[in-house]
């Protein structure tokens, strides 16, 4: 009986560690309406997150709605003092070019993508702010948009 505790409780700590994925941070924000209008500034509090030299994704999650193969967004990083540390222009490719079909994690007509980052965030960041760039004022079909942060 006491080996099959012993047991029991190394694979629920399996479990439970296997259900982290890695992950220091990640939050996804909505813009209103599934339309992320190119004034929408959507920010990310990092006051409580220590940042570590690790890659970091940006995400979006999409539908039908969304007319483009891609999306362009402006990454801001500020530190706790309001200044900024990087502002940095990103294309996040959100099709195929070639089949058209949608790129990333879904199921019915939702689908999530990340991308990797090409810069890392300064250990100083406290706060990121996401802006659509595409030269559209409202961007139809964006469900979410968000960080993630890898151990």
């Amino acid at each position: 009986m006491n080996k099959v505790k012993h047991c029991l409780f190394v694979v629920l700590i399996l479990v439970f560690s296997a259900c982290t994925d890695g992950r220091i941070y990640e939050d996804f924000q909505s813009p209103p309406n599934q339309n992320w209008g190119i004034t929408d500034s959507l920010v990310f509090d990092l006051q409580e997150v220590e940042l570590i030299n690790t890659p970091d994704l940006v995400a979006v999650k999409f539908n039908e709605k969304y007319s483009f193969s891609n999306c362009y967004m402006r990454i801001i990083s500020k530190d706790s003092a309001g200044l900024i540390l990087d502002n940095k222009l990103i294309n996040i490719t959100l099709f195929d070019p070639k089949s058209g079909e949608p790129l990333g994690e879904g199921f019915g007509n939702s689908y999530t993508r990340y991308d990797t980052l090409p810069f890392r965030f300064d250990q100083n960041t406290k706060s990121v702010t996401l802006l659509q760039y595409m030269r559209q004022d409202q961007l139809a079909g964006v469900e979410a948009v968000g960080i993630k942060i890898l151990k």
